[in-house]
């Protein structure tokens, strides 16, 4: 069965850093594509940044790229999300997905993939960024 757990949320202040952890089980992480995204009540979610560990690509929503950086472990199969300078308007619940690589890329030859496209979630983990 898998399962993804996030984890690392929590208050910060304005300009302040938090790295989120991303636990997955039940599936081999060098197959997936890894995405991080993020919800506001009332908004879409949207996603953040993506890693693709087959291909090696990468991909950072235009809001946070230069400030966030997505990185995984593969043999303690957790993904990271290293959050840097961050800003009232990224508070939001982030949420940790996954998609099989080999089945998803014919629908989603390039990332960003949205979020009905991904095939795993976690329950997500609050970040609240004071200003």
């Amino acid at each position: 069965q898998v399962q993804l757990v996030e984890s690392g949320g929590g208050l910060v202040q304005t300009g302040g850093s938090l790295r989120l952890s991303c636990v997955l089980s039940g599936l081999f992480l060098d197959d997936y594509v890894i995405g991080w995204f993020r919800q506001v009540p009332g908004k879409e979610r949207e996603g953040v940044s993506f890693m693709s560990s087959p291909d090696g690509s990468t991909y950072y929503a235009p809001s946070v790229k230069g400030r966030f950086t997505i990185s995984s472990d593969n043999a303690k199969k957790t993904a990271y999300l290293q959050m840097n300078r961050l800003k009232p308007e990224d508070t939001a619940v982030y949420y940790c997905a996954a998609l099989l690589f080999w089945t998803g890329s014919y629908r989603y030859p390039s990332l960003p993939v949205p979020p009905e496209g991904m095939d795993h979630w976690g329950k997500g983990t609050l970040v609240t960024v004071s200003s």
